[in-house]
């Protein structure tokens, strides 16, 4: 494994806090594993990408093992008007037939997986690429909408969209127990062997429940859930986190961020953040200081 200098950590954390204040945290989440959804806007600005690579590879240094989930709606939506095929979307989730299957898989798995694997190694660490169809890592379910017109519901038919049904865990930990960083594209198969498409923010819940990671890390493009009053809140627990999607505090595209740190500790995830993937060395930020800058969910 590529080793990085004393010097250079110091660099890396720097913004966070000193090394002496940042050690404690380092020791706390030694040996243990973090789940990271990396998306948004983040994904398409080189600086923060760069910034974002540098804090998983430092994370692998200390003896933290991070795991990367990405997305790539975005870079999808480009590809696809470039190829002139149409999309639509029902419930936040794109309708995905053979054909923007195809599309959707060599965007993700083939591009963004790729691109991202090599920005990890050119910070000097050793990122490996992987889709869900890798070691049949995520087998996956077809979505099933139901949509209720009057007395009659009828049956959504979303395509090659489904949600993760198992991981393969014993692969996964190999992984974490090795100098390798996966990187894992939202990409699944199911029972027949066909190839789905999986929303990243469910796939990295998922992922992170099946290894029951110490932290899932949602990078999104808002600073976390925001009160009423436009405050942000910093820690709240799963009972707090559902009256507040009730009362609609939570509302639109929090919500599904929301109930997936909500499903993920449920599960056994120790606890999950939310945070702006805009804000440099946003992860070390939230694990190397006391307070964080983001929301935490907790049980």
């Amino acid at each position: 494994m590529v080793k990085i200098s004393k010097t250079k950590i110091e660099e890396w954390v720097n913004q966070a806090s000193t090394l002496s204040q940042a050690l404690p945290y380092m020791q706390k989440y030694n040996g243990k594993s973090i789940t990271v959804k990396f998306g948004g806007a983040a994904m398409g600005e080189k600086e923060l990408s760069s910034s974002f690579s540098k804090n998983i590879v430092l994370l692998k240094q200390v003896g933290i093992n991070p795991v990367v989930v990405h997305g790539g709606g975005p870079r999808i939506k480009v590809m696809l008007d470039r190829l002139k095929v149409k999309s639509s979307f029902i419930n936040g989730l794109r309708i995905t037939d053979q054909e923007t299957m195809s599309i959707v898989e060599m965007v993700l798995s083939g591009s963004i997986n790729k691109e991202l694997v090599m920005q990890i190694n050119k910070e000097g660490g050793q990122a490996v690429g992987l889709s869900g169809k890798d070691a049949l890592l995520v087998e996956t379910k077809k979505i099933k909408l139901k949509n209720k017109v009057g007395d009659i519901n009828k049956h959504l038919d979303l395509g090659f969209v489904g949600f993760p049904q198992k991981i393969n865990n014993e692969f996964l930990n190999w992984c974490l127990d090795s100098d390798f960083i996966p990187v894992i594209s939202p990409i699944g198969y199911d029972k027949d062997f066909k190839t789905f498409n999986i929303n990243a923010d469910t796939m990295s819940g998922a992922i992170a429940s099946s290894i029951s990671s110490e932290r899932l890390i949602m990078l999104t493009d808002v600073n976390g859930v925001i009160d009423k009053k436009g405050n942000l809140l910093t820690q709240i627990t799963v009972h707090e986190a559902k009256k507040l999607i009730k009362n609609r505090t939570i509302s639109d595209g929090m919500i599904p961020k929301v109930e997936t740190c909500i499903e993920a500790v449920k599960k056994g995830v120790k606890a999950a953040v939310i945070l702006n993937g805009k804000l440099p060395n946003a992860i070390l930020l939230e694990m190397f200081t006391e307070h964080g800058v983001g929301t935490l969910i907790t049980r």
